[in-house]
């Protein structure tokens, strides 16, 4: 499949390890609610009307690419399409978030599991990437991504968002053969869901373990981080990023896989994020909330925020996802700040 030459390699070089002018800039959930053009298709289709139809996935992907000038798109999906190659039901409810009306809790339901390969059940997924690639039409590069299995997991588990995940975590330990078969379906599920994104057109990949804090350190690096370690050793053809939210310290233990840098949030300093990260790239990590301030303590923080990462291997982005209230003009600030930064 061919599509038209790259113009901005701001990001890939970065990831490449290549020395670039300044560090390229994106945002986590930038594709979303506090853009009104986006608002307006929220009106007449529902989440998963927007997720699963290839052109409304493709427009709500390039509007920030428009509208607020990122050096990079990320494809407008969510990281629970992929627990429906395990033929389980996923709703998103108003006010409440995701929920599983059948959750996976019996070592019978994992020995059940009816698995749908990812090629065929996320076809839309595939076929929003080829499009959105296409009419992105070479202007930045398109980022995709999934879920990590032990995050999808809590779900599966949980059957919906919570603080503790004290119905996942229980299942983890109180049935092991059973917990880390469920994990070791989702790792393959991800690495051939991965796979298939590059195919159709990504040119650079984030994992979310949006959970892994859920975890003290020692039952992460025992019982989630082996399945980590097999989606980051796979070599998809184009860079990998991990983020680990609020679990900067596990990023040495993927010291000699292949990712090419790690996500980082507001609650770990610049300075320790390096550490953490050795010479591979670090991205983040401004706290969403300051966009909410005046737009010149928002350029002043986002410059300072730069200067304490220092020059090279960086991409400036938030520590986690755009809040829905932030004026369109405050994320506009934002990036362009980093693009008129200078190392």
């Amino acid at each position: 499949m061919s599509f038209p030459e790259l113009k901005n390699r701001l990001l890939l070089d970065t990831l490449e390890g290549k020395e670039t002018e300044r560090p390229p800039v994106w945002m986590m959930r930038q594709a979303g609610r506090y853009l009104p053009e986006y608002m307006e298709i929220k009106k007449k289709y529902s989440f998963f009307e927007r997720v699963k139809t290839p052109e409304l996935a493709s427009e709500i992907t390039i509007q920030p690419i428009d509208i607020v000038g990122t050096d990079a798109a990320i494809l407008f999906s969510d990281i629970l399409v992929l627990i429906e190659c395990l033929d389980v039901e996923v709703q998103l409810k108003p006010g409440f978030g995701p929920y599983l009306p059948d959750p996976i809790r019996t070592v019978e339901q994992v020995n059940d599991l009816n698995i749908i390969p990812a090629e065929e059940q996320l076809s839309y997924v595939y076929d929003a990437l080829t499009l959105t690639r296409k009419e992105l039409d070479g202007r930045v590069p398109l980022i995709g991504f999934a879920g990590a299995p032990w995050t999808l997991f809590c779900y599966l588990v949980e059957g919906q968002g919570s603080k503790t995940f004290s119905t996942a975590k229980s299942f983890l330990f109180s049935e092991p053969e059973a917990a880390q078969k469920l994990l070791e379906v989702m790792t393959d599920q991800t690495i051939q869901y991965l796979h298939n994104q590059v195919k159709a057109g990504a040119q650079a990949l984030q994992v979310f373990e949006s959970w892994a804090a859920a975890l003290g350190p020692d039952d992460f690096q025992k019982l989630a981080l082996p399945h980590l370690k097999r989606i980051a050793n796979e070599d998809y053809g184009v860079p990998l990023l991990m983020f680990c939210k609020d679990a900067e310290w596990s990023y040495p233990m993927f010291a000699n896989t292949n990712v090419a840098g790690f996500g980082i949030g507001w609650g770990c300093t610049p300075e320790h994020a390096r550490q953490f990260a050795g010479d591979k790239v670090v991205q983040g990590n401004f706290d969403p909330s300051k966009l909410l301030m005046k737009r010149e303590a928002i350029e002043a923080e986002a410059k300072e925020m730069m200067q304490r990462f220092g020059k090279g291997n960086y991409i400036a982005n938030l520590g986690h996802g755009i809040l829905p209230n932030v004026p369109v003009e405050n994320a506009k600030r934002f990036v362009d700040t980093v693009k008129n930064f200078r190392y």
